[in-house]
């Protein structure tokens, strides 16, 4: 049983790290004295990350879960090492003591993928009957 209850421990703990870092990166991608390139990868982040919408949904089985298992933690790992590290150090401690946003620019972003996938499948649904 410890072993189980130890795991679940990392595993909040690394949960509480990865939403620091999310709040980090929401403020790099909006802080002037971060490199445009180290902005453009946090800002996308973050914006996914904080969205209320996934990309793929989690309802669907094993897949739904893959964005929120991989390709964040893959954003935060790129994101956090195009920062400035004595940047990021300030970030991460502004962002200890903050609430987590919600991105409405995810929403958005995350909506016009939808969006696109939508016109496209019917449009080649249309040409095939």
């Amino acid at each position: 049983m410890s072993g189980i209850g130890a795991w679940i421990d990392a595993a909040k703990a690394w949960a509480k790290r990865l939403k620091r870092e999310i709040v980090a990166l929401w403020l790099a991608a909006r802080d002037n004295r971060v490199p445009l390139g180290a902005k453009l990868a946090a800002g996308a982040t973050a914006a996914y990350a904080l969205s209320p919408v996934d990309l793929i949904p989690d309802v669907i089985p094993v897949i739904g879960y893959l964005d929120d298992l991989v390709i964040v933690p893959l954003g935060i790992l790129l994101a956090v090492r195009l920062v400035p590290q004595a940047l990021m150090a300030e970030f991460r401690r502004t962002a200890a003591g903050m609430t987590k946003p919600i991105s409405k620019s995810g929403l958005v972003f995350i909506l016009a993928i939808w969006l696109v996938c939508l016109i496209l499948a019917v449009t080649w649904l249309w040409g095939a009957f």
